[in-house]
């Protein structure tokens, strides 16, 4: 088999970019997902089913991170093996990187990247997918939108391009009560694709081969050698795009040496600047029993610029609690997380076996500004949550609990129950090809490889302060933009 574009992955970006790329006639392009096919299930297109998706190990890989003693070790990544990727699993939260964080980007990648340059990205995007307001208000998140009025905060009305910094609806890509993912917005029917786009699915590719000249001229699957006339781009996620590139021997040297691996690209920074954005969980039970209503039970978040940096938190009218903590039938959940987190972690090769795992250490916690910004956050929550909106509602609150009432015990509970928002990137990052901890350059190309690319979470030199689902949709059109002009 063989296509002029390869593209290793067809989730969050890599279905945007297939199809984008797949608009030339004169492109022949083909999209390899190692999972299935979401198209006609709705146990993944009916949104509120959402949170029953994580542990479907049919769709979803989980993924431990390594033990580390001054955080919680035992929390698990669920990542989309499925087309669409994460944004066919995710809770389809839809907002567009702040301006502020895409100058930050621009900074260190160029103006490409900043809100200018990337703008027509945007828009194409958001006109494919469509994006919309929550349908079914929960009365108690009602509450919450009030609550956090009554101290202070203001309420977001609509969405632009700054910083989001109050309490509001969230904008959802999704429509009459349907995930609106990558895979529905750019791929379905899968019948009436173009007759240049091919999608494999259930086919894992297990590495990059490179020619002597050190070109990308293919990939080696599961199903066996797909050949790439042109060039080979990897959107198969901040975990399993890096660890491709080292079973491929393009990487940190020692890396690739200890596991028995050819170093043909000694590439540092493959692997290095994870970055995620690490919650805590604080929960109340109801006063009283709660309407089962909700386009996907977390449709209310706070935004608040603390001084210890800003803090994104999501509500949820379907409880959640750390383990070991009593699950109310009826609740409410509020989840602040540190939104420019400052601590950077690895992934690393388990082995030199592709269907081994990666080693993720996401090293959680080890910057004191993000445990600062999730006490401040707890606060936060806290203060709404005593707000007399939510007096006819709530009762007591069951984690941490009353008896957590200082700062210092805010601190000892957050890191023993830390959780994660799925956010992982960052792990081929984007920037100065000078930079040793650069992997890939402002046209997306994996420095010293000819003819390879990135594109996918991967590349974020910063994690957007919001949830990054639609920026990732961003960078499968801009990914498209950059090939198409380089042709």
């Amino acid at each position: 088999m063989n296509a002029d574009v390869v593209v290793v992955g067809g989730g969050t970006s890599g279905a945007v970019l297939a199809r984008r790329l797949a608009d030339d006639p004169d492109l022949s392009v083909m999209l390899v997902e190692s999972g299935p096919s979401d198209e006609g299930r709705d146990d993944i297109l009916l949104l509120p089913r959402w949170l029953t998706l994580g542990a479907d190990e049919a769709i979803s890989v989980p993924y431990s991170i390594e033990p580390r003693p001054d955080a919680n070790s035992s929390l698990v990544h669920t990542r989309g093996r499925v087309l669409g990727g994460c944004s066919s699993h995710n809770a389809a939260i839809a907002l567009r990187a702040p301006d502020a964080d895409l100058e930050r980007w621009a900074a260190v990648a160029g103006p490409g990247w900043g809100p200018d340059g990337t703008e027509q990205a945007w828009q194409r995007m958001f006109a494919t997918v469509g994006v919309g307001a929550a349908k079914s208000r929960n009365p108690l998140a009602a509450a919450v939108v009030q609550a956090g009025a009554q101290t202070g905060l203001p309420v977001i009305e609509s969405w632009g391009r700054g910083r989001p910094h109050g309490v509001g609806w969230l904008p959802l890509n999704a429509r009459a009560g349907r995930r609106r993912s990558s895979s529905v917005a750019y791929l379905h029917p899968l019948s009436r694709l173009p007759e240049n786009l091919t999608v494999l699915t259930d086919t894992s590719v297990e590495r990059v081969e490179l020619d002597g000249a050190g070109a990308a001229v293919g990939v080696i699957t599961s199903k066996g050698r797909i050949g790439a006339r042109h060039e080979v781009v990897l959107s198969a996620g901040a975990f399993e795009t890096p660890k491709l590139l080292m079973l491929s021997g393009i990487g940190p040297a020692a890396e690739l040496a200890s596991h028995g691996l050819p170093v043909l690209v000694d590439l540092p920074g493959v692997g290095a600047h994870l970055l995620d954005h690490p919650e805590t969980t604080l929960t109340w039970s109801a006063a009283r029993e709660v309407p089962d209503e909700g386009d996907q039970f977390w449709e209310v978040a706070l935004f608040a610029d603390t001084d210890s940096g800003p803090v994104m938190a999501h509500v949820g009218t379907k409880p959640v609690v750390p383990p070991g903590f009593p699950l109310p039938d009826h609740g409410l959940s509020i989840t602040p997380n540190a939104a420019v987190p400052r601590s950077h972690g690895t992934v690393r090769l388990r082995s030199g076996r592709p269907g081994d795992p990666p080693l993720i250490d996401p090293a959680y916690l080890s910057r004191e500004d993000d445990l600062a910004a999730l006490i401040a956050g707890a606060v936060l929550a806290r203060r709404i949550a005593a707000a007399p909106a939510l007096a006819p509602w709530l009762g007591e609150e069951v984690a941490p609990g009353a008896d957590c009432d200082s700062e210092e015990e805010l601190g000892r509970y957050i890191r023993a129950t830390l959780s994660t928002v799925q956010h992982p990137a960052g792990t081929a990052r984007m920037g100065d090809p000078g930079d040793e901890a650069t992997v890939v350059d402002s046209q997306l190309r994996v420095c010293g490889v000819q003819r390879l690319r990135v594109a996918d979470a991967s590349i974020f030199p910063e994690l957007p302060s919001v949830n990054p689902c639609l920026t990732c949709m961003m960078v499968g059109e801009r990914a498209a933009e950059i090939i198409s002009e380089s042709r």
